[in-house]
């Protein structure tokens, strides 16, 4: 039983991860309500994936099926999160870097560094 309950908090937990590796339960806009979230209401309906105007989310959530970037076997080709990681700016590389955690330690072990940080993104 107690398997199983770890098991669940870890798909509601990938609730706060966005496909390009944003944290949203520690990102500062999510938490002051100017924020919806990269994933939640997406997830359940309540937010319609065809009115999304991230060409990420549209690719992972709709077009793929996937919880992240972290379960594409694409990933290291793709044009469209490769553009955002190519951006300046220390935030896209400290996404791209929760992904590729995702991808080696899996979303139980991510989780447990995340939900620790004080911004979308932090160190491992």
């Amino acid at each position: 039983m107690k398997k199983r309950h770890q098991r669940l908090q870890v798909i509601s937990s990938n609730r706060f991860v966005g496909c390009c590796g944003a944290y949203c339960k520690t990102c500062k806009p999510y938490i002051e309500g100017f924020c919806k979230g990269c994933r939640l209401g997406f997830d359940t309906g309540e937010r319609s994936i065809d009115k999304a105007k991230c060409k990420i989310k549209v690719c992972c959530f709709r077009d793929k099926k996937l919880n992240t970037c972290a379960d594409c076997k694409e990933l290291n080709d793709c044009k469209v999160i490769g553009a955002m990681y190519a951006k300046n700016g220390h935030k896209y590389q400290k996404y791209k870097q929760a992904v590729i955690f995702i991808k080696e330690h899996g979303y139980s072990e991510f989780m447990a560094i995340a939900d620790n940080w004080k911004n979308a993104y932090g160190k491992y």
